[in-house]
């Protein structure tokens, strides 16, 4: 498991990302911080450590098939996350090598499918 200094880092760096989009903001939900769209739609959840899982992740919204397809292309940084993963959403890794520019796709296509379904 990461250290706190390195989460505190990682989370700065999903801030920023997640911040950079239109409407876009943050607050904790269920105790993680959590990115929303117009305040009301979570599209990342930044979890550390939850329920004890070791992990240091997100949970993304997904388009369809996207999950399914991560996690089958790489199952060392993608999963299903618990509650939000039966609908589609996917987990990805970030104390496992996910590879930033991935990081940055998977978070612009959950912001993407959240959006759209949000029309």
């Amino acid at each position: 498991m990461p250290s706190p200094a390195k989460a505190t880092a990682v989370l700065t760096r999903v801030r920023k990302l997640c911040l950079s989009f239109p409407d876009a903001s943050e607050r904790p939900s269920h105790g993680a911080p959590t990115f929303f769209i117009r305040a009301k739609h979570a599209f990342v959840m930044f979890v550390d450590n939850h329920h004890d899982d070791g992990r240091l992740a997100l949970w993304c919204a997904a388009p369809p098939g996207a999950q399914a397809m991560l996690i089958d292309n790489d199952a060392e940084v993608f999963f299903r996350p618990p509650y939000v993963g039966p609908s589609g959403w996917v987990g990805v890794r970030l104390d496992r090598g996910a590879k930033w520019p991935v990081v940055a796709q998977v978070i612009e296509q959950a912001y993407e499918t959240r959006r759209s379904a949000r029309k």
